[in-house]
């Protein structure tokens, strides 16, 4: 046995996975931002979701889960999940293209709050003192960022959409985790709900041609295609890290996304980060890592 497949190597092995994942999604993040003044938001999400379907193939395929492992006995599940998955990526794809990369990264910090809220309303877990310091810090962390644009003229009414959209991203994003949740615990291959979100969003995307697509450019159609094929790698690497290391070991590095989140705005699109975005950071960090307290305490009683 190499040093590599030692069990100690194995959580080290995970963390490497999360990492690059969080920078393959930065990437993709980047793309979209780039692309999103000139491409229809739909069109995005097409070439986004379709592109991602062939690392997802090629994966499954390597594993020998496609295309059996694609049977499901909960298709309609799948139609659910799917459905919040590709509702917040149009409203994700949508708060990005009128906000700060960094602050569009940091609203989604209220999906794993939000998860724990959704897994009482949908699955019946019970609610704990976590998922309520959790929301309740969560939710202060929007409100330092929406307060300066209350009341605020029509010049900022661009960014308080986005803030709006970033909020829905994270309340979908959440719904979808928890039906993914429920799914797992079903015997569902997470192959299968991989594939069936891509194909789901690209469909969702596709539905908006008649709406009016552009004729990309070969530059732009290279950013489409980047961005597909970043977020489907992404989401490999992701779901390899999760086989290496436990879910608890893994969120703390959730919040490096945000160191590249930062550096994109500051050297690609030259946006200085506002002083309201340093309030919020606590507080919503603060509650995503009071989510991830409990389910490393939850580990801990029961090992």
């Amino acid at each position: 046995m190499s040093a590599i497949d030692t069990p100690a190597d194995i959580p080290l092995r995970g963390i490497l996975l999360r990492l690059f994942s969080g920078f393959l999604f930065a990437g993709m993040v980047v793309m979209v931002k780039a692309l999103s003044e000139d491409v229809p938001l739909g069109e995005i999400v097409f070439f986004r979701s379709a592109f991602a379907l062939i690392p997802l193939v090629v994966f499954l395929r390597i594993r020998g889960e496609f295309p059996a492992g694609l049977r499901s006995k909960r298709p309609w599940g799948h139609v659910v999940r799917s459905g919040f998955g590709a509702a917040a990526m149009f409203t994700s794809f949508a708060a990005i293209a009128r906000l700060p990369v960094a602050e569009a990264t940091l609203i989604g910090y209220l999906s794993p709050v939000l998860t724990a809220v959704a897994g009482v309303v949908l699955l019946g877990e019970r609610a704990t003192v976590y998922r309520v310091v959790g929301v309740a810090l969560g939710l202060a962390g929007v409100a330092v960022l929406v307060w300066p644009e209350l009341g605020g003229g029509p010049a900022d009414a661009r960014r308080l959409t986005g803030l709006a959209l970033g909020v829905a991203t994270a309340v979908l994003t959440a719904m979808a985790l928890a039906m993914t949740r429920s799914l797992a615990r079903s015997g569902e291959s997470p192959g299968a709900i991989a594939f069936y979100f891509a194909l789901a969003s690209a469909a969702a995307g596709l539905a908006t041609l008649p709406g009016g697509w552009i004729m990309p450019s070969m530059q732009t159609l290279l950013f489409l295609v980047m961005a597909g094929i970043m977020g489907g790698f992404a989401h490999i690497a992701m779901t390899l890290a999760f086989r290496y290391a436990e879910a608890s070991r893994l969120a703390p590095f959730e919040y490096v996304a945000l160191i590249w989140a930062v550096l994109s705005d500051l050297l690609i699109f030259g946006l200085p980060l506002s002083p309201i975005f340093f309030l919020a950071l606590p507080l919503l960090l603060g509650g995503a890592a009071v989510a991830a307290m409990e389910g490393r305490r939850r580990k801990g009683v029961t090992a």
